[in-house]
């Protein structure tokens, strides 16, 4: 509290307002295992150039994904973004504009919102989309959110092929909201049955396609057994490259769909920011979450474009509003919308097929390794492999040979020791017959 510029009188004062006893009771809702036991352990204070080094000396310990073969993947994938993107979106008028509450001065965001979100109801094959979220995961929560106020039902049935962060994000969500959620068992294969677990309390069901194994799901038995119950189903995506090859969620009879927009325009940037994608049935716009902009005729009858649904709290009433969450992700909605304007439907779809054909060709060679085994009899650009040893421990080898492997899945199911010898392998169009004869060779050696 040293740098707060307020004295104990005022600080006490504070917390008898709120209705606290101490500054600990504000943080009543945070896990106890979340919460560190001490400080952390960083000098108190340093000069500039000193800072300097010992950041520049820690950065120096990581492998950076352009520095070596990158097949790391489950829901952030390495990309060829072009120049013109990062050219285009560091204009002054895109970098530095903010929230377009003034529509007769922000016509230029309004309408590369528009277009974005033109292109996501295209992608996704759905009616209407908004005009972005935070990412995928945080787009995944609302919709279960969503969810439960058009039904009324209160319990949300995630697949065990949901990435475990996504699903995370939607058990932290309903946990503070008193809904109920039920997680399927892990489910690599990609053969639970759903059906089976959907009733008169379901709200919806959460699948993704292609899951987080990399297994493409056919959706339209789910979507028929939800509608038949009442329930809503939810689409998510990891990978927004397989829309350009893989079937639209919407052609499958998802009544939402959302995802991570960040394959498309937007680097890895060590984990953020990304880019929601959210788009629904039309009969379901007033319970989207979010902001959506839309096409309009000015007083001289000139085209123009306006918010045409801000249903945040900013906007109405805080219990009126259909999402806490205060902003969306506008200059990467841009990189996405100038990079999806330079690839053009044809484009997109010889990029998809560049990426599997390429996931194919490595999933090939993998197979052909002793003691490796391909698990996936489908996939787009990733898939998962069984490998004779700890997974964890095989990257870490494969690292320090200088190639990135994949994702343990033992990373994002800790402590699960079924999974301790599941590899997640991304293969996108960066990837050359040299990477991949590298990582074939190494993996060799440390095996």
């Amino acid at each position: 509290m040293r740098y707060l510029p307020h004295s104990t009188e005022d600080r006490e004062a504070i917390l008898a307002r709120i209705g606290v006893a101490k500054i600990d009771d504000l943080f009543a809702n945070v896990p106890a295992k979340a919460l560190l036991k001490k400080p952390v352990d960083l000098p108190h204070h340093a000069g500039e150039l000193e800072v300097e080094r010992t950041l520049g000396a820690l950065a120096a310990k990581n492998v950076p994904a352009s520095s070596a073969p990158f097949f790391v993947g489950a829901g952030a994938y390495k990309h060829h973004v072009p120049a013109t993107v990062d050219h285009l979106i560091q204009r002054s008028e895109f970098l530095t504009s903010y929230t377009p509450y003034q529509p007769e001065i922000a016509q230029g965001t309004t309408q590369y919102l528009f277009e974005f979100q033109t292109q996501v109801a295209n992608l996704t094959g759905m009616d209407v989309a908004n005009a972005s979220m935070y990412d995928g995961s945080t787009g995944a929560g609302e919709a279960v959110l969503m969810a439960h106020r058009i039904t009324r039902r209160k319990n949300a049935v995630l697949s065990g092929g949901l990435h475990p962060h996504y699903a995370e994000v939607v058990r932290g969500l309903s946990a503070m909201a008193g809904d109920s959620v039920t997680t399927m068992p892990v489910d690599v294969a990609g053969n639970e049955d759903l059906i089976a677990r959907i009733d008169e309390t379901t709200s919806c069901v959460v699948v993704q396609n292609p899951d987080v194994f990399g297994n493409l799901r056919d959706l339209r038995p789910i979507a028929k057994a939800c509608e038949k119950a009442g329930a809503l189903l939810i689409a998510v995506f990891t990978e927004a490259v397989s829309l350009g090859l893989v079937e639209s969620p919407g052609a499958m009879g998802a009544d939402i769909v959302v995802g991570e927009g960040q394959s498309i325009g937007v680097g890895l940037n060590f984990g953020g920011p990304y880019v929601g994608l959210f788009a629904c049935k039309q009969k379901y716009v007033r319970q989207m979450p979010g902001r959506l902009s839309g096409e309009t005729v000015d007083a001289e009858g000139r085209r123009g474009f306006v918010l045409t649904l801000s249903t945040r709290e900013q906007h109405i009433r805080r219990d009126k509003a259909t999402s806490n969450i205060c902003t969306n992700s506008g200059l990467c909605c841009l990189a996405f919308t100038i990079h999806m304007t330079l690839l053009g439907q044809k484009g997109l779809k010889q990029l998809a097929e560049i990426n599997h054909a390429n996931a194919v060709t490595l999933a090939d060679m993998l197979d052909g390794v002793k003691g490796v085994k391909v698990l996936n009899e489908t996939f787009f650009n990733e898939f998962t492999v069984k490998l004779p040893g700890d997974a964890a421990a095989i990257c870490e080898k494969m690292a320090k040979k200088g190639v990135l492997a994949g994702v343990p899945v033992s990373r994002l199911i800790p402590g699960d020791k079924k999974v301790a010898n599941l590899l997640i392998v991304a293969n996108t169009e960066v990837n050359t017959d040299a990477d991949r004869e590298m990582f074939v060779k190494n993996l060799k050696a440390v095996l």
